[in-house]
């Protein structure tokens, strides 16, 4: 099994009335994805607004994370030597190469297993040339291993650059792909080079994604509802596809809510419907309303039984 594998959802990062990360919320987060089960955990990805994210912050956040995992692993496994680690995967959305390597130098020397790192993507889109530099640009100086994340519509690769870019660039090891585009996943699945690793964000169809081959999912859903979403893929990988219909059927409904324009503050507050610390949205986003709220509530109680 690949290292990047299973649930691993793409962690809020908190803020507080000031916009300033807050770091004993984000333990809190971090705690209970690890609680929950999940496989792996995904920070400063677009759930956790990494866009907004100063380098600093990056390596903050990144510290943060590997710290609760660490605590984590060691309680769970003090009498055995089983797994040591889960791996972490940091998010990097910028539009520019410079711009990109400064988030990828402030984690280098951390416990990082991937970077997940969008095309350069405001307004002007580059060439396929110039992403093919964009991405092994990043993995050459860093020499850490690179997701492509192929989500923004209007620099969006193909399936077949995808498969031309992991084949020629040893250190792009897969992809994250989402955009709601199963026809992608799928051919990149049944293209897929040898070693390589497709993980779906495609929220609303995990359940197909896995039947199809997908090695795992980094997607929001899995962190407004990460244990439901740990049971779908036991589920699917111990072939009860009836428990894997219920889950899917169970976390269709809570996408319906969370998939708008204000998505990182639509998963907050399902966690903190859930009694988790998850902090506000950075401005300009605001909290959800308590309308908003109260229509949630209703769909997690549904969802989730909360």
């Amino acid at each position: 099994m690949h290292m990047l594998s299973g649930i691993i959802p793409p962690v809020v990062t908190p803020f507080d009335e000031s916009d300033e990360v807050d770091e004993k919320g984000l333990r809190a987060v971090v705690r209970f994805m690890l609680e929950a089960g999940v496989h792996g955990l995904a920070v400063c990805g677009s759930t956790g607004e990494g866009h907004t994210l100063s380098p600093d912050e990056t390596r903050r956040i990144t510290e943060t994370a590997a710290e609760e995992v660490n605590t984590h692993i060691a309680r769970l496994h003090a009498c055995t030597p089983a797994r040591t680690t889960l791996p972490i995967v940091v998010g990097i959305i910028a539009n520019s190469t410079r711009q990109a390597l400064q988030h990828a130098r402030a984690v280098r020397d951390l416990p990082v297993a991937a970077l997940m790192v969008t095309p350069p993507h405001y307004l002007f889109t580059p060439s396929e040339a110039e992403m093919f530099a964009y991405f092994r640009s990043i993995a050459e100086e860093t020499g850490l291993p690179v997701l492509v994340y192929n989500v923004v519509p209007w620099a969006y690769l193909s399936a077949d650059a995808l498969v031309k870019l992991m084949t020629e660039t040893p250190n792009v090891i897969g992809v994250k792909q989402s955009a709601g585009d199963l026809h992608v996943l799928a051919w990149l699945l049944a293209n897929l080079p040898e070693g390589k690793v497709v993980l779906t964000a495609v929220d609303d169809l995990l359940y197909p994604s896995f039947l199809l081959g997908a090695h795992g999912a980094i997607a929001g859903i899995c962190t407004a509802a990460p244990k439901l979403s740990v049971q779908l893929w036991d589920a699917v990988k111990a072939g009860d596809h009836e428990k894997a219909v219920e889950c899917h059927l169970r976390l269709l409904r809570l996408w319906q809510f969370l998939h708008a324009p204000n998505f990182p503050a639509r998963v907050k507050a399902a966690l903190i419907l859930q009694g988790v610390p998850a902090g506000r949205p950075r401005r300009p986003l605001h909290p959800l309303s308590e309308d908003e709220f109260a229509q949630l509530k209703s769909i997690l109680e549904v969802a989730l039984s909360v």
